[in-house]
């Protein structure tokens, strides 16, 4: 039985979330909270697996409430919040301070959907709460990097894997394109935990890195402009919403819209970014499948796919199409996913040149691109 704490000073968004959750027998809510203090002080009570919280709530908001259980009570957390910019830069932020995932209210949109993709989450991050308490309470125990309370937490056992899972010691940034000619793009798929993953790897690439790079992150369309704009204050280089026709520049990041996808067309003899609505039907907006498959086969070997953490197998398809046109791929390792989903996908399809750790995944890639 999975254990759940829901917090929110909405009296509708308590009973409304407790009600969709346990639609499924294997999810109990233990208890719910009007604000942080009482949150903070039933989590230290009761035994739960995983705490839905809201951020904006009297006494003590959710970022604050966040901060405080990850120094002394660290669990699962899945942020509940609004479709405004606000409240995607509150959850951005709040993903770096500790939470694992986020989802948006939409219950007026549909309820159905939305309950269905909050126990998605809840049992997938249920998974993840012996491992939260084990690398936070060690970093705090040890005092190793950054604090608990102002965001990332230590990673799992870095190293280079090959693509069958055997380990193999990295004495210097594994690179995979010696002698295979320049890798100037790189197409990133990502999805659940994904925002911290990604702002650490752009932050630890070199401003002058010659490649670009176009990030797939399912994402809701009012959190990508944000998102966007975060990663730009951290990066050495420039990072933007995509708009369709932009062109490919080196040192550059664009990162999908949400509600549609990214991929590359050809204008001429000259490749650029492609931002559209087809496929009208696929399961996410955007998809990794359209951004991998088109970068296979219009750059083909000159194209450096990653996949990191994220639930299902979005960009399996075209990361089938990246290896079969000369591509290569990196998967994050099990250990650093907040979700081992589509990495897993492509680990066994036997698609990953690489598999590492989100902390060696920077340096992989600036070896690549540079050869």
């Amino acid at each position: 039985m999975i254990r759940v704490l829901i917090v929110d000073d909405s009296t509708f968004m308590r009973h409304s979330l407790t009600e969709m959750l346990e639609t499924d027998p294997e999810i109990k809510v233990v208890d719910t909270a009007r604000d942080g203090r009482e949150a903070l002080s039933k989590a230290a009570e009761k035994e739960v697996d995983v705490i839905t919280l809201d951020v904006e709530m009297p006494k003590l908001n959710g970022l604050d409430t966040l901060k405080e259980l990850m120094k002394t009570n660290p669990l699962p957390v899945i942020m509940v919040s609004s479709l405004t910019e606000s409240g995607a830069e509150s959850t951005l932020k709040a993903m770096e301070y500790g939470a694992q995932d986020f989802i948006p209210k939409t219950l007026s949109n549909d309820r159905d959907a939305f309950g269905l993709e909050l126990r998605k989450k809840v049992k997938a991050m249920a998974r993840r709460k012996s491992i939260i308490k084990l690398k936070y309470r060690h970093h705090l125990t040890t005092g190793v990097g950054k604090s608990a309370g102002t965001g990332t937490a230590p990673s799992g056992a870095s190293g280079l894997h090959s693509s069958f899972g055997a380990s193999k010691p990295t004495p210097r940034p594994a690179r995979l394109s010696a002698g295979m000619g320049p890798r100037d793009l790189v197409v990133i798929g990502v999805s659940t935990g994904g925002p911290p993953v990604v702002q650490k790897i752009l932050q630890a690439l070199p401003e002058d890195l010659p490649a670009c790079i176009l990030i797939a992150q399912h994402m809701p369309a009012t959190f990508t402009g944000p998102f966007a704009k975060r990663l730009n204050s951290v990066s050495k280089f420039e990072v933007t919403e995509a708009v369709n026709g932009d062109k490919l520049i080196n040192g550059h990041a664009y990162v999908c819209p949400g509600g549609k996808h990214i991929g590359l067309r050809l204008r001429g003899p000259l490749p650029e970014v492609s931002v559209g609505e087809e496929p009208k039907d696929a399961l996410y907006k955007p998809t990794v499948n359209v951004l991998m498959e088109t970068a296979g086969k219009i750059m083909g070997r000159r194209t450096l796919g990653v996949m990191l953490t994220g639930m299902g197998s979005d960009g399996i398809d075209g990361a089938k199409v990246l290896r079969e046109k000369g591509g290569l791929l990196i998967a994050q390792n099990e250990a650093s996913c907040v979700v081992y989903g589509m990495p897993k996908a492509v680990i066994d399809a036997n698609l990953a040149n690489l598999i590492l750790d989100a902390d060696d995944i920077a340096a992989a890639i600036t070896a690549t691109v540079r050869g």
